[in-house]
């Protein structure tokens, strides 16, 4: 067996690599707009940029091997890893997870064909069974929306090809449609998020939500944790408005332009991601708003976002790490070689507000 890239690592990857291989070992023993000018998306280094996975206990799931999937062990060095991203490559996160994806490929040196669905599912589809027909061995797919995959699923189950899904789950049954899904815990992203809201607010007020896109879980979860939350530690926060800005800065600052006159006593803004937050603070900007006028938190851990903490303008970012290319090839690594994985691998985020945003600014993305 050649040697892992473990082996190979210098100690700031191989710290990142050992926090993975010890959530896989809790799993053996039972998760729209241009980026400003001059921002970039950090590097995927060490710890303070890379994703571990949440522990203990959230690794400790069910399981998969290539046995139960279905398929032939194999060295992840000699296959062909097929990516597909689901949105248009101008939303920070999309960059910085595209980026981490590529880097880690070449990291590895495991061959990667990609393809950008430019944030339409009928595409995505087919650009997936395209990377089947081009030779992928493997798929990592960051899906636009959960549900639909099933013509992808039934080709690539023919072919006995793993699917390990980043960022979004599909509506599927894992270790026999996919494998794994890497992500964060969004429900619990929502939660967090309540409660910046409600030390932002003091726990009184009118609030809005922009919710995410339709048809995926992440809007979904990251509403029934804010929801859920606020319902039960701060029953005189009453949310008074939800309209989706479909994770786009642009829509997001249309729905609070519209916001702001039809509640123009509105006391906070739960943007479901950064992009819709930082379309928010724009529309407060145009309306003559001052910093903290409104409070507004987020989910991402964009460089903007952090900065708009620094700036007043907003209260409190939750991160949701995009840099899935080192834990997805571990994970496809693990499994090739015909050992478990979690079906669900959680990943732990961090979270950004007043107290630290200046000092961490650099880990953002």
């Amino acid at each position: 067996m050649k040697p892992t890239a473990l082996a190979r690592r210098t100690s700031a990857r191989t710290l990142l690599a050992a926090g993975l291989v010890a959530g896989l070992a809790l799993a053996t023993g039972c998760t729209k707009s241009e980026n400003d000018a001059g921002t970039k998306p950090a590097a995927s280094k060490g710890d303070d940029a890379g994703q571990v996975v949440a522990s203990p206990g959230t690794a400790s799931g069910p399981t998969c091997t290539i046995d139960a999937y279905g398929g032939q062990k194999t060295d992840l060095k000699s296959a062909t890893v097929g990516f597909s991203q689901s949105e248009k490559e101008a939303n920070p996160f999309r960059i910085a997870e595209t980026a981490s994806i590529k880097a880690e490929a070449k990291a590895e040196g495991v061959k990667l064909l990609t393809a950008n669905a430019q944030s339409q599912f009928s595409k995505q589809i087919s650009d997936v069974q395209d990377l089947i027909a081009k030779g992928a061995d493997l798929l990592v797919i960051a899906p636009l929306n959960s549900d639909g995959w099933e013509p992808v699923l039934r080709t690539a189950a023919a072919k006995h090809i793993p699917i390990v899904t980043i960022d979004r789950k599909i509506n599927a049954t894992a270790c026999k449609d996919y494998v794994s899904f890497i992500g964060s815990d969004f429900v619990e992203q929502g939660k967090r998020a309540a409660d910046q809201m409600i030390a932002a607010t003091g726990g009184k007020g009118e609030i809005a939500i922009l919710l995410g896109a339709a048809g995926n879980n992440v809007t979904t979860e990251r509403t029934k944790g804010f929801e859920d939350r606020v319902k039960e530690k701060a029953p005189g926060l009453k949310i008074v408005f939800r309209q989706t800005g479909e994770f786009a800065r642009e829509k997001g600052q249309s729905v609070t332009e519209n916001l702001i006159q039809s509640k123009p006593g509105i006391t906070g803004i739960y943007a479901e991601n950064d992009e819709m937050g930082l379309g928010a603070v724009n529309a407060l900007k145009g309306a003559g708003k001052k910093p903290g006028d409104v409070k507004i938190v987020t989910i991402d851990g964009t460089r903007n976002a952090v900065q708009g903490i620094v700036d007043g303008w907003i209260s409190a970012v939750i991160e949701s790490n995009p840099r899935f290319g080192p834990l997805a090839f571990q994970t496809l690594d693990t499994f090739t070689k015909g050992e478990k994985v979690g079906q669900d691998i959680v990943i732990k985020d961090s979270a950004y507000d007043k107290s630290n945003a200046q000092a961490d600014l650099g880990k953002a993305y």
